[in-house]
């Protein structure tokens, strides 16, 4: 553990993720980017997107199945078009979507040191779409540190 320090530096980036649909999309590199351009050394990053039918998610990024099987799951716990839901007015998949994204959360914060994402060897940073149809999604990443 290192020494407490003050927060000296605060900055923020952006970039958009074009979607294919629902699914993923690795970001962890636009998030490096953004850190790398902050000039922060250590602290942490937040990364946030504001859209109510899509999440961030920290997890295992070598083997696709891991994503495959969430898909699976996600779709047998929150089904689209499920009759429970009243809220449907852009599509089967309206609901669902909220559903999906209220559960998964649309904010990571993640430690920053020696300049770079403390990740752990199999994490990786992923934006996932769950509206059947390709969206552009905005994401903002703070980062605080010295």
């Amino acid at each position: 553990m290192t020494r407490p320090l003050p927060a000296e530096h605060v900055a923020q980036d952006g970039f958009v993720v074009h979607t294919r649909g629902r699914g993923f999309s690795e970001i962890t590199a636009q998030v490096g980017n953004a850190i790398t351009a902050s000039r922060v050394h250590t602290g942490i990053a937040n990364i946030f997107t504001a859209h109510t039918s899509c999440s961030l998610l920290l997890g295992e990024n070598a083997d696709p199945a891991v994503r495959e099987d969430l898909e699976r799951w996600f779709a047998r716990a929150v089904p689209d078009g499920d009759a429970i839901f009243r809220h449907d007015a852009e599509g089967p998949d309206d609901m669902s979507a909220h559903v999906r994204s209220i559960l998964t959360g649309v904010s990571l914060t993640v430690p920053v040191h020696g300049g770079k994402l403390l990740l752990g060897t199999w994490q990786g940073i992923y934006l996932w779409e769950h509206r059947i149809d390709p969206h552009q999604r905005k994401v903002t990443v703070t980062v605080l540190g010295h």
